[in-house]
């Protein structure tokens, strides 16, 4: 029998309450070791809240996530140890050039010496950033800062990366880089990672995901390969719009 690849992302009945208002309700889904997974949903959703209690800075109201089996709320530190996470329009250093901020960051993750430096050259020429390692990251374009964002999140080796909207607001040359920079660190085989794509892009699904799990109006409205949520659509915009105009109702046939 083919053993079947141990969940390394899992949001177990997660909901969270604003006191009578719900910005998720019973989220339910699990994604194995090495799978990219595209997560969806029009604005006010719950992308975001479901992915900032998967990356432990939110408490849920109520359920369980899990990296790598560990609970990010009763052992959040050695879950953040394998986790990446990536924040639409994250925080950088703006004084700082690229190189001082992944040495900053080494230094913060536990990294020194020669498994830092070798840890900074291959996340350097896995995001393309040679020819800025120098400048200050405020006079970088907002294509080069993702491009930084995104070495830094990948530079302690985690085996899960989650990113939020990471080609919003890049010009279409920025998001093929980026979406290039994606597929190559995924990667494939034993050192495959675990990938959370929060977008609102369809495009973007069809050009790195594996997986499409939807959201609308807080519930999980489909969970499946994208030519299963395509089905009988002409376009996947016609089936996103179909899907979630209705929210959870209009999936369940409701």
């Amino acid at each position: 029998m083919v053993a079947t690849p141990s969940p390394m992302i899992e949001a177990i009945g997660l909901s969270k309450f604003y006191r009578d208002f719900a910005a998720i309700r019973d989220v339910t889904f699990s994604i194995p070791a090495g799978q990219v997974v595209a997560f969806l949903g029009p604005n006010g959703a719950g992308k975001s809240t479901t992915m900032k209690i998967l990356t432990g800075y939110l408490a849920p109201s109520s359920g369980t996530a899990r990296i790598a089996g560990l609970d990010v709320v009763t052992d959040r530190i050695r879950a953040a140890e394998r986790l990446g996470y990536l924040p639409e329009n994250g925080p950088l250093y703006p004084e700082m050039t690229p190189l001082a901020l992944l040495r900053f960051f080494g230094y913060a993750r536990g990294l020194t010496g020669a498994r830092l430096a070798a840890r900074i050259d291959d996340v350097v020429r896995r995001c393309a950033l040679e020819s800025v390692l120098e400048k200050p990251i405020r006079k970088l374009s907002r294509g080069y800062r993702q491009r930084v964002g995104m070495a830094q999140v990948l530079l302690h080796e985690p085996g899960v990366l989650i990113m939020d909207e990471p080609t919003s607001g890049l010009d279409p040359n920025q998001i093929r880089e980026v979406r290039r920079t994606i597929r190559e660190i995924a990667g494939g085989g034993e050192n495959a990672r675990t990938i959370l794509l929060s977008t609102h892009i369809l495009q973007e699904v069809e050009a790195v995901a594996d997986r499409v799990i939807l959201i609308a109006r807080g519930r999980i409205v489909f969970d499946g390969p994208p030519r299963e949520m395509l089905g009988n659509y002409a376009t996947l915009d016609e089936a996103f719009s179909a899907l979630t105009e209705g929210g959870a109702c209009a999936a369940a046939g409701m």
